[in-house]
C-alpha cells in the first residue's frame, strides 16, 4: 500500500501506454509544452468539470469526483461518473444521501480525438474503475469513453486483461518514478505530433545511440 505523499497522476498512464519517455518529462522533470492538440484536451476537460452535477429519476451524474487507489499508488479526477439506479433487491453499487436504493457507480472519460487503436484510452478509465473499486469496495462492470471529435460514446467491459495491463503500467510508473528514471527515446511516426518533441529529441538522440552502439561494437572486434 502506498501513503498519500506517494501517489501519481493516474492521467499518466496514458502517457506511459503510449511511450514511456512522453511520460518521464512531464512527471519526474516537470517539462510540458503544449500544441493545438493539447489545447483542446485541455479546454475539453474543463468544460465538462465546469457542467456541473445532474440528477435524474434512475441517474446521477458527479463531475469532477476526486479518485484514489493506495494499492497501486494512483490518485486523480474523473471527469464524470454515472451513477445507475440498480433493480430492488440487486446488491451491487452503493448508497447516496438522499437517494434511495443502491447506485452502480461507472466512470466516462472525455477525449478530444476520436477512438485509438492503442490502449492509452483505455488503461486511462480503467484505473479510474479500480480506484472507484477500491474506495467503495465494489466491482464495476464497464465504463465509457466520449469524443469529441466523432461526437460518439464508446462503451466497454472491463476485462481481466486490461485490468492487468493497467497494474503493470501502474507499477511501471511506480517503479521509474522512484528511480527518477527517463527511458531512452524510441523514434515513430506518433513523435510528430507529440507536444514534447522538442524537449525529448527522439530523432537526434536514438540516432546518437545507434552511434554509440556501431562504435562500441567496433571496438570489440
Amino acid at each position: 500500500m502506498y501513503s498519500e505523499d506517494d501517489l501519481l497522476p493516474l492521467s499518466g498512464l496514458q502517457h506511459m501506454a503510449f511511450c514511456e519517455r512522453q511520460w518521464a518529462p512531464f512527471h519526474i522533470d516537470s517539462k510540458w509544452e503544449e500544441n493545438p492538440l493539447t489545447a483542446e484536451g485541455r479546454v475539453l476537460h474543463e468544460h465538462v468539470h465546469e457542467a456541473g452535477s445532474e440528477s435524474r429519476k434512475t441517474l446521477v451524474v458527479v463531475r469532477g469526483l476526486p479518485l484514489h487507489n493506495f494499492r497501486l499508488g494512483i490518485s486523480g479526477q474523473a471527469d464524470a461518473v454515472e451513477f445507475r439506479a440498480t433493480r430492488p433487491g440487486d446488491p451491487r453499487g452503493v448508497e447516496l444521501d438522499g437517494k434511495p436504493g443502491r447506485w452502480l457507480p461507472s466512470p466516462v472519460e472525455y477525449k478530444r480525438g476520436k477512438p485509438k487503436k492503442q490502449i492509452c484510452d483505455l488503461v486511462q478509465v480503467c484505473a479510474q474503475v479500480l480506484c472507484l473499486e477500491e474506495m467503495f469496495g465494489i466491482t464495476i462492470p464497464a465504463g465509457a469513453l466520449f469524443y469529441a471529435t466523432t461526437r460518439r460514446r464508446q462503451e466497454f467491459a472491463f476485462t481481466t486483461e486490461l485490468r492487468a495491463q493497467t497494474e503493470r503500467l501502474c507499477a511501471r510508473m511506480q517503479d521509474l518514478y522512484a528511480r527518477r528514471e527517463t527511458p531512452p527515446p524510441v523514434y515513430t511516426k506518433g513523435c510528430e505530433n507529440c507536444s514534447l518533441k522538442n524537449i525529448c529529441l527522439p530523432r537526434t538522440l536514438a540516432a546518437s545511440r545507434e552511434v554509440r552502439a556501431y562504435l562500441a561494437g567496433a571496438m570489440k572486434e
